[in-house]
Parts: structure tokens; sequence; C-alpha cells
């Protein structure tokens, strides 16, 4: 998709939406959580304007190598992923908040 933000309803109904982390934040954009395993490449933590940073809940970097951002492999790309979620690990990378 060559949208910089995408919107999709989260488990809770409560609206998530996609976006570049080099983006200035704005103020209807509610809790902002990085998911990525690596640091964004020249932002500095102190600019980034972000809530929380969860590199648990990433895919591996074995799967993004394999992935290579290829469209071809996205369909299993997205089930390996979610079986990663699924494994064992962190208890919490994606549970809201109490």
């Amino acid at each position: 998709m060559t949208e910089a933000r995408r919107t999709k309803r989260g488990t809770e109904g409560r609206a998530v939406r996609v976006r570049r982390v080099y983006e200035a934040p704005e103020p209807g954009d509610g809790t902002r959580v990085l998911v990525d395993r690596l640091w964004p490449r020249g932002l500095a933590k102190s600019e980034a304007a972000l809530d929380e940073w969860l590199k648990d809940a990433a895919p591996s970097a074995e799967l993004r190598k394999w992935y290579g951002n290829d469209p071809a492999r996205f369909a299993e790309f997205a089930g390996r992923y979610a079986a990663e979620l699924a494994g064992p690990g962190p208890e919490r990378p994606l549970a809201p908040a109490a």
C-alpha cells in the first residue's frame, strides 16, 4: 500500500493507525507505539514522540531477512509472523496498558 497512513479497528474497537515514525505527531494521534526491533536510523529518541517501543512484538530478524519486502512472500510472511506472536515469548507485547 502506498499510503503513508492506514487505519484499522483494534480488538477493543479503537482505531489503530499505521504511520511512519519519522512523521510529526498530530493532536489526535493518541498513544504512539513503535513496533520494530531496530531503532530508526537518524532519529533521536528525544525527537521520536513515542509512548512505547515494543521490540518483542516485531517480526524476528530471521523472518525479516527471509521476507525481504518481497510482495510475493507477504501471505506466507503474515502466517509466519502470526505464529511468532502466538509462540512463547514475552507475556505482554501487545496487551493494553492497565
